[in-house]
């Protein structure tokens, strides 16, 4: 584990000072601060000194990186505690100490089954701090750690500062949930932090490129269709928020959320209308992101299957019918395709009479030549001559060995087309692509002998295209920050097509493609073709590769490991990395990278295209973390955080488990009074896999105590008599349509006097099954609601209860509970299992008892009697009416069982009949 810089070693000290919330910018590197952290908190050789950290609310990605940095330190490694070990086993590495990473919902059943020794934990630390709400498991695990534990400590971290701002006093209430009062900002521009990377900036280049006159076309049409839609939007919904909506904020991320954010809670409410417009708001959005990312062709496929997809539906999308999705479309085909007059039809004269014609909408196409235009991405170019640049510079350089590359881009897929670039060149890429997507297929194949002949040609050209490269500067001595003022611009016009860099005499590229795994990351890497002989005769890792000089394209989004990049970064070791997208998080870790290892040079290349939507995104997403961050600190500043915050006092108000303050809404009824029979604690069974809901948080929070057991039937045992099962919307319909919910009903009604089935909605979303509109008076097996009345139906017994959110669900167990006896768990655990014969219903077999139910005549009422009086199915059918009428105690009910008895298949009822019945 490589030593920390000097604003990690203050970070360091402020995180063992004392408890609190700590929130850093993103990119900072704030995981090797919790690793050292960790470190100190292993098991060591002195018994007295051993300790119990647990480490919550992590991803597999976050814990396999802090494992991988405690490796090289000479301390027991911290232990995963997943399902794979046993109660027992769980039990033993608790008592063993050391620090352990513990999913939430294994850690919250072994504190209420007190298989942990809560008393003993040396404390806690949160890591992704700004998704503890006040019903998560997490800040269950923290409250139930407070009311045990008054000693340990509490290490809350987030990379997230924008989270703590929204809504109303977002930040107190994280703390509130988290049990700590003090609150340490660690922002980009904190005295500590700027200094020490100032003290050792890597040399930027900013390389600005102008967009194509068809691309800047295509994003001004673009971006009047968001407006518009936009505009619209919010004419047609009056309530939403108008400071959100706005072009700027389209561009973001973000922007999805914010606006499902307001309109979910309304969303069946809606129109059609409003429903296409935030599709259609989505579909404009990736229009501009794949503008930049893809090539001419790719893109323009992109929109003639957007303008297909109209044909066949109902609603079209209104921004199709607008001016400027003409000149979307036009200039999208125009980068691809454009169609030139014949010499024939020059030389009559007739261009005016034509141009007349066309703009009616009439066209001749024999008078029209067809060419292609295929126009090469800006950066692609601009990549190339980097990379040549690069080339030079390293040769005249070799005193630190060999400069590695490394190449940023958005995605998995840009980063493929950028690696076919380097290695095949423009045309064949595009032309390529052309055949595939656009191209009818009876001429692909005469195209692709067109652009076989056409890549030789470019290969024969490849010297004399090193040589127009002599303008760019071989080396910079200016150090320039990303993101200040005073940067070191260079203006670079959209290129002309040319071949790749030099290519070899065989007309192959001067790269090569070889795929190797750096602990988990897959990045493309590109070797010269001698080394790639030379590394295919290496049996050893791929490691040792990095002797060679070599450039790796590396996504920056997408990869199944987030820490992919960074892995990458700090193994491979690059002089040169060439940002060919912008992403803050890895400008960041770039500044660290180089601040912790000085005296090595480091070359960033930050291309970007001027006033495109690209830039206004990335200084968008700067400005917004800097006001995030301003407005915690001024936040931090007026705050008023109560002494008792901790929790380590006694008479904390914030470990109370008053029932009247564990809701949600305004109440102006009482709690629920209790008699002196009643003060005794209460409790709920729930089922192990229920923990993974915020029910069992809320129901604790009421000052019920909550009993975790393995259930076979329901989730919930409220009393001996009430059974509970509950569902999410979600779940609901797929237990209709796949059947388990009927079988769950049936255990139910058969064990308990009192099934329910709890439906219960997201507070953030409508509280309804379906649309008014999709309502119809007529059952169909594809309509939720028929389904639902079917099962009441067959299950008269089953009642179903419907809550809007986990509080509401909550306060209903409360009421429910109220003056009945409590539940047992062993009783609970039996029901259902092959081995029972608890409940008392069970008395007769389960095979006759269900068919009986479903004769006419026989209902929940009457089935018992039935099964007391008639020893089998068969001597039931022998029965006369009047034997029935005394067993069902209803003529009525008799009449139609015998009936339904003796009615043959034309309708016409058979006489009684004396018979022996055989016993």
């Amino acid at each position: 584990m490589a030593a920390l810089s000097e604003y990690e070693n203050a970070m360091f000290l402020e995180l063992m000072d004392d408890d609190g919330l700590f929130v850093t910018a993103k990119g900072l590197s704030f995981e090797r601060v919790i690793a050292s952290f960790l470190k100190i908190h292993c098991v060591t050789s002195d018994p007295s000194s051993i300790s119990l950290v647990l480490v919550i609310n992590t991803t597999d990605q976050e814990e396999d990186y802090i494992l991988d940095e405690l490796k090289s330190s000479d301390v027991p490694l911290p232990k995963v505690i997943t399902t794979e070990f046993t109660s027992s086993e769980r039990e033993s590495v608790y008592l063993s100490g050391g620090v352990l990473f513990v999913t939430s919902r294994i850690l919250v059943v072994d504190m209420l089954t007190k298989k942990l020794p809560i008393h003993l934990v040396t404390g806690i630390v949160v890591l992704r701090a700004h998704k503890i709400i006040e019903s998560c498991q997490e800040a269950f695990i923290l409250r139930l750690y407070r009311e045990n534990n008054k000693t340990g400590f509490i290490k809350a971290l987030s990379d997230n500062p924008q989270a703590f701002t929204s809504g109303f006093f977002q930040v107190e209430k994280v703390m509130k949930n988290l049990f700590v009062r003090r609150l340490y900002l660690w922002p980009r521009f904190h005295a500590t932090v700027s200094a020490f990377l100032e003290k050792h900036k890597p040399e930027v280049i900013e390389l600005h490129l102008h967009l194509t006159p068809s691309m800047l076309a295509i994003q001004t049409a673009a971006l009047d269709l968001i407006n518009t839609c936009l505009k619209e939007l919010k004419r047609a919904n009056p309530t939403l928020d108008a400071d959100d909506l706005t072009v700027e904020n389209s561009i973001s991320k973000s922007f999805d959320k914010i606006l499902r954010f307001q309109l979910n809670p309304v969303w069946h409410q809606l129109g059609n209308k409003t429903r296409q417009l935030v599709a259609d708001l989505k579909v404009l959005r990736l229009i501009l992101l794949y503008l930049t990312q893809y090539d001419c062709v790719t893109f323009y496929n992109f929109l003639e299957s957007l303008r297909a997809s109209q044909r066949d539906v109902k609603n079209h999308s209104l921004w199709m019918f607008m001016d400027a999705a003409d000149s979307l479309f036009v200039h999208a085909k125009a980068r691809v395709i454009e169609f030139t007059e014949s010499k024939n039809k020059k030389m009559k004269g007739e261009t005016s009479q034509r141009k007349e014609e066309n703009s009616k909408g009439y066209s001749d196409d024999k008078d029209q030549k067809e060419e292609l235009v295929l126009e090469e991405s800006p950066k692609w170019r601009l990549v190339s001559e980097v990379l040549a640049e690069i080339e030079r510079d390293d040769a005249d350089n070799d005193k630190f060995g060999p400069g590695h590359v490394l190449i940023a881009a958005y995605d998995e897929r840009t980063c493929s087309q950028l690696r076919d670039y380097l290695c095949d060149g423009s045309e064949a890429v595009l032309t390529r692509l052309y055949n595939k997507l656009i191209k009818p297929p009876a001429t692909v194949a005469e195209t692709s002998e067109t652009a076989s002949v056409s890549g030789d040609t470019l290969q024969s050209d490849a010297s004399a295209n090193i040589s127009d490269k002599k303008d760019l500067p071989s080396s910079r001595q200016r150090h320039v920050q990303p993101g200040k003022k005073g940067k070191s611009k260079r203006k670079v016009a959209a290129p002309r097509k040319k071949a790749p860099l030099d290519q070899s005499d065989e007309g192959k590229g001067s790269f090569k493609l070889l795929f190797f795994s750096l602990k988990g990351s897959r990045s493309n890497v590109l070797l010269r073709p001698g080394e790639v002989n030379k590394a295919a005769e290496q049996d050893s890792p791929p490691i040792k590769l990095l002797s060679s000089r070599m450039t790796i394209i590396h996504p920056l989004t997408g990869c199944s490991d987030r820490y992919s990049l960074l892995r990458t970064l700090w193994e491979v070791e690059p002089r040169y990395v060439v940002l060919y997208d912008a992403q803050m998080q890895f400008i960041r870790q770039l500044e660290v990278y180089k601040a912790s290892r000085p005296g090595i040079p480091l070359r960033v290349y930050f291309l970007i295209y001027a006033g495109s939507v690209e830039e206004q995104k990335y200084l968008t997403t700067l400005r917004k973390e800097k006001e995030a961050f301003e407005v915690l600190i001024k936040n931090k500043g007026t705050m008023v955080v109560p002494e008792e915050r901790e929790g380590k006092t006694s008479a904390a108000m914030m470990l109370s488990r008053d029932p009247s303050k564990a809701t949600d809404a305004v109440s102006t009824r009482k709690a629920a009074t209790c008699d002196e029979g009643n003060k005794q604690s209460r409790k709920v069974i729930v089922d192990m896999r229920e923990f993974r809901s915020e029910l069992p948080s809320l129901i604790h929070r009421r000052g019920i105590d909550v009993e975790p057991v393995t259930l076979e039937v329901g989730d919930y045992i409220l009393t001996p008599d009430i059974c509970v099962e509950r569902k999410s919307v979600s779940d609901l319909i797929g237990s209709l349509n796949n059947g388990r919910l009927y079988h769950q009903a049936v255990a139910m009604v058969r064990f308990y006097k009192r099934p329910i089935l709890l439906i219960e909605f997201d507070p953030n979303k409508s509280f309804s099954l379906q649309a008014k509109s999709s309502l119809s008076s007529e059952v169909s097996f594809n309509d939720i609601s028929s389904k639902l009345t079917l099962l009441t139906l067959h299950f008269p017994k089953l009642k179903i209860l419907w809550c809007h959110s986990p509080y509401a669900t909550a306060e209903l167990f409360d009421d429910l509970k109220a003056k009945c006896p409590e539940p047992d768990a062993a009783t609970a655990m039996a029901v259902g299992s092959d081995s029972t014969a608890v409940a008392s219903d069970v008395t007769y077999n389960i095979g006759p008892q269900d068919f009986i139910l479903k004769l006419p005549g026989i209902n929940f009422k009457n089935y018992r009697s039935v099964m007391r009086n008639v020893e089998s199915v068969q001597e039931l059918f022998t029965l006369s009416q009047e034997r029935l009428a005394n067993i069902l105690g209803n003529a009525n009910s008799a009449k139609q069982l015998w009936e339904f008895i003796h009615t043959d298949n034309k309708g016409r009822v058979q006489p009684q009949t004396s018979s022996k019945v055989r016993r």
